[in-house]
Parts: structure tokens; sequence; C-alpha cells
């Protein structure tokens, strides 16, 4: 489908939203699933085609779309009653308006319930597409109000193509490997071929290493590594921000704001992929093993996993990973200090991947 011609794979997604395009949308949508894998890309695809304008949707520009976003951790209520007041503006040039609520599974209670009496009587003019990666945090009120439009990861053959039409430089076993690492998200691909993101997953390797290995372990020191980690890729993205809206005229809290939520937005995603990371490397103790280095994430770092697998470890490796998963899942659901999360999970991790402390 040409609309989505960006899109890699998805075949059940590009099916509803084609169908939704050929016989007319209906009034709301959810794109869900893992981070990385072509629901924002769809969901600005799916406005562009919605409104006939691609240039101006992709630049945001189009006066009939209207995209809300966190500015913090979460969507609050007041974000919503702007999207609601917004909501009852017939269109300016198109049929139709469209809005788009990315990162929808972020909306705090208040923000949900305020969004749910719009879904229920919504203008006949209004498609609102909700994009999430999570469906938990939704209330099933709102999930039951709108089409379902599922999203799953990426194979690795679609990732490694992803790779080589980027790098083309890269050889075959090489982007395999970052594939490997991608873990069917273009976003994790994306990021190991930086490489300043490739110093980064080099660190954090190290430090996931060190829990076990250095005898001067300081849990609070290796959350400041993280922590170091974030900011930077904060400041990345806000100077990419400012490229991208640098000429588009914007007033200038409104640039200001969207420049804060990209650095934002980074610095969250840098620690929640940090994390992932670190279960990942736990998680691949356990396979090399018991013998299924096949399924290693990290293809590119067998001979350290080999050697430290066979160390003492016991089930260390196992209960690391369950509570890098279990901050993973505290970080994305509620407002915690990260530094003081970051820290205390060292604590805990120590105790488990290092057999005198667990005497």
């Amino acid at each position: 489908m040409e609309h989505f011609a960006d899109v890699p794979e998805q075949p059940e997604a590009k099916r509803l939203l084609g169908a939704a395009l050929a016989e007319g949308p209906a009034h709301a949508y959810l794109l869900h699933g893992p981070a990385g894998v072509g629901k924002r890309t769809a969901a600005f695809a799916f406005a562009a085609a919605l409104l006939g304008d691609e240039r101006r949707v992709v630049a945001r520009m189009h006066p009939d779309l209207y995209v809300l976003e966190p500015l913090g951790e979460m969507i609050r209520i007041d974000d919503v009653r702007g999207l609601r007041h917004d909501l009852h503006m017939r269109p300016f040039e198109a049929d139709r308006r469209v809005y788009l609520i990315l990162d929808a599974d972020r909306m705090n209670e208040d923000a949900a319930d305020a969004l749910l009496k719009d879904l229920e009587e919504p203008p006949p003019y209004a498609v609102i597409v909700l994009v999430a990666s999570e469906l938990g945090p939704l209330p099933p009120t709102i999930l039951s109000r709108c089409q379902l439009v599922p999203f799953r990861r990426l194979s690795e053959l679609a990732v490694r193509e992803w790779i080589a039409s980027r790098a083309p430089k890269k050889s075959g076993e090489e982007a395999r490997v970052l594939a490997r690492a991608a873990a069917g998200r273009l976003d994790r691909a994306r990021r190991l071929l930086d490489p300043a993101a490739a110093s980064r997953r080099e660190a954090l390797i190290d430090v996931a290493r060190a829990v076990y290995l250095d005898p001067d372990f300081e849990p609070g020191d290796v959350a400041a590594t993280l922590l170091s980690a974030a900011d930077e890729r904060a400041e990345e993205a806000k100077e990419k921000e400012r490229a991208a809206i640098d000429g588009l005229g914007l007033p200038e809290r409104e640039a200001e704001q969207r420049v804060r939520r990209a650095g934002r937005g980074a610095e969250r995603d840098e620690l929640l992929a940090g994390l992932e990371g670190l279960e990942a490397w736990y998680r691949d103790l356990m396979v090399v093993a018991a013998g299924a280095e096949v399924a290693a994430v990290h293809a590119d770092r067998l001979d350290e996993l080999r050697e430290d697998a066979a160390g003492d470890l016991g089930d260390g490796p196992e209960r690391a990973a369950e509570i890098v998963r279990e901050l993973w899942r505290e970080l994305e659901e509620f407002n915690l200090n990260p530094s003081l999360a970051l820290e205390s999970l060292f604590v805990r991790v120590v105790r488990e991947l290092r057999p005198a402390a667990r005497v």
C-alpha cells in the first residue's frame, strides 16, 4: 500500500488502515505495539492520506492536524482539555480534522477520563488516532471505543535490510549482529548505527559486567553513568529538533515546548533502553549457560558471555533480569526519581550476581 510504503512489514496494520481509507474512517483508532516498529510513521501516513497533504502533515503544519504528546512524564488533563477545545472547531481546509495522540498510554487517569467523553460522542468530522506502546495503562472503556490496530516486532531480516539500506558499508555479518541487538525495533537499530550510541552501548555492557566482575563496584557511580548517557541523548535530540523547526516560523513558546519535549522524550527513552540492554545481557548469560548461543541478543559479544557464564553466578542472572524488568515497568508507569531508582536497582542486582553477597 503506497500510503504506508515507509512502514516495513506490519501486514495486518496496513490492511486495517488501508481498509479505513478505502471505506471511510471510523471515529477513533488505537495503534499499539512495541516501540520502534513503525506506529508513529503509520499514524502520520494515515493522517496524511486522510488530509491529502503529506508534506504539511509530516511537518505538523497542516491546520486540520492536531498532535498531542507528553511534554513531561505524562499527558495531563489540561493537555486533553486543549484537545477538547480544538475538537469542536470545524475543518479549515480538508473534509475532516485528525487528532494524533502519541504515547497515549502515558495519559494519567484524569486525562483518560476527559478523553473518554470525546471518544463517546466525537464530532462527525473528527478522526482520533491514539498511538501506544502498552495497552495495560489504558482504561478498558477507551480500548472499547477504538478500532485496535496491532503492530508487531519486525523480523530480523527486515531490520537487517533496513540497516543495509542506511549503512551499505556494513558487512553482512555486521548487519546481522546489529539486527539481532535491535531485537525487532528500528529505533534501536538507528541508535546502534550512531557512533555516539554505539559508544553508549559499550559503556552499558561494561556496567552490566562490572556488577559481578569489579571488586570496587559502586552502585551510585554506575547509576550516574546511565544518567549521563540519558543526558547526552537528550541534548542530541534537542539539537536535532532545533534544526528541524528552524525556519518554520513557529511561535517562540511552541518552539521551546517542542525542543523541551524532544529532550525529555529522548532522556526517558535512553533510560528505558539502558534497562532493556541490562536485562538482555543478564538473559544472554542464561541463554549461553544453557547452550543456546544462537538466541543471544549480544551475538557480537559471545566470548565475554561464555567467559562470564562459566563463573559462579548461579541463578543470579535470572533474578537480576527480573529485577531490571521490574524497574523498567515502574519507570514506564510511575514518576520515579531516576537517580535513586537506578542506585537502588544496582544495590539489589549486585546481591544476586555476587555469591558472597548472597551468603
